[in-house]
């Protein structure tokens, strides 16, 4: 499994919840359908005010991201307790979410699904970085490496989640590991 991740990051604030990271009325979208699920990674933090977030975070007409590495606040994805959230986020192509801390629900949902690895950060990154800063992170050495300043920041290590989403999610990781019949 990949364990190392270099790329711009999307910066966003304290409380960015469901409803702003894949907005309802893209839920008549089913993830298990191929062609909608690349659909619902063109909405992704969609719902985020123009007016604080004039970069988007998927660019109009696209259905990828340039950033696969977004940086929180406190409380991301917090709201309701829609999977859509994090797999619109993994349809546009995010693979780590470093947020100062996670709705629990979402951070469940992000485990469950192994679309996104949920890193908790020991700094408040949000007001450090930028959107389009270009970082390393290493999850083996819980790392986050500025490439500009060489400068290095640290996350708690993911545990027992990491082998759920390095597996693409729990039944993934339930079927390899034995739990249930592949």
């Amino acid at each position: 499994m990949q364990s190392v991740f270099t790329g711009p990051v999307y910066v966003v604030r304290d409380n960015i919840d469901t409803d702003q990271i894949i907005p309802a009325q893209y839920l008549n979208l089913v993830p298990t359908i191929t062609e909608e699920y690349e659909k619902l990674g063109s909405f992704a933090l969609c719902g985020l005010p123009d007016a604080l977030y004039p970069t988007r975070f998927v660019k109009e007409g696209q259905i990828d991201s340039d950033y696969p590495i977004v940086v929180a606040g406190r409380n991301f994805g917090c709201g309701s307790s829609r999977e859509h959230a994090p797999i619109a986020m993994g349809s546009a192509n995010a693979r780590i979410i470093l947020a100062e801390s996670f709705a629990r629900i979402f951070f469940r949902n992000c485990v469950a699904t192994g679309e996104l690895y949920p890193c908790e950060t020991l700094d408040r990154l949000c007001d450090i970085l930028k959107t389009g800063d270009v970082v390393t992170v290493d999850l083996d050495k819980c790392s986050i490496t500025l490439q500009a300043t060489g400068k290095v920041y640290s996350f708690k290590p993911l545990g027992d989640v990491r082998p759920v989403v390095d597996a693409g999610g729990l039944f993934n990781f339930a079927r390899q590991s034995g739990m249930i019949p592949a």
